[in-house]
């Protein structure tokens, strides 16, 4: 970097606290260290987009630190992969609804879990200790499900007041 404040009038300092403190949130949170980083310097970018080269000058990480993290991160949707035009270069982008993308996602996995569940259920038997235990965390998965697909609605409404249509 060739000084403090960067080419947008940033304190490119602040911005790196930022990022390490936002990553070390979203770790305590569950997330592995390396796709944090990479999340957090993305959101933290003006254009939401960076090449491979840029993160991990940003970040000082090596390409496949920044490879890996970012496959985790396109896989858990939370970033998505753009080619520059008539370049072979990748741009990785986050979006403005990447929370609610990465919920969507979750959400198709509880469906899965419920399936997978209702068969422990039927299985074990819903008198016993075990069947009650699973019924009891089925019942819970479908309460959040129904929950979460209400509040991704208000979310949309709430949204569309505050920025406008997508």
């Amino acid at each position: 970097m060739t000084d403090a404040v960067g080419s947008a009038g940033r304190d490119q300092e602040a911005v790196s606290k930022f990022v390490e403190s936002f990553a070390a949130q979203l770790v305590e949170a569950g997330m592995q260290r390396m796709p944090a980083r990479v999340f957090a310097a993305l959101l933290s970018s003006d254009e939401g987009t960076m090449t491979s080269a840029e993160l991990g000058e940003q970040l000082r990480i090596s390409p496949a630190a920044v490879s890996g993290a970012v496959r985790y991160l396109a896989q858990t949707h939370m970033v998505s992969r753009e080619r520059e035009p008539g370049s072979r270069r990748e741009r990785y982008r986050v979006h403005g609804d990447q929370w609610y993308e990465a919920l969507t996602n979750r959400e198709a996995v509880i469906k899965r879990w419920e399936g997978a569940l209702r068969e422990g259920v039927a299985s074990l038997g819903a008198d016993t200790p075990a069947g009650r235990r699973m019924a009891e965390t089925l019942a819970f998965f479908e309460f959040v499900e129904g929950e979460v697909a209400a509040m991704m609605e208000r979310w949309r409404v709430h949204r569309e007041k505050l920025f406008g249509a997508p």
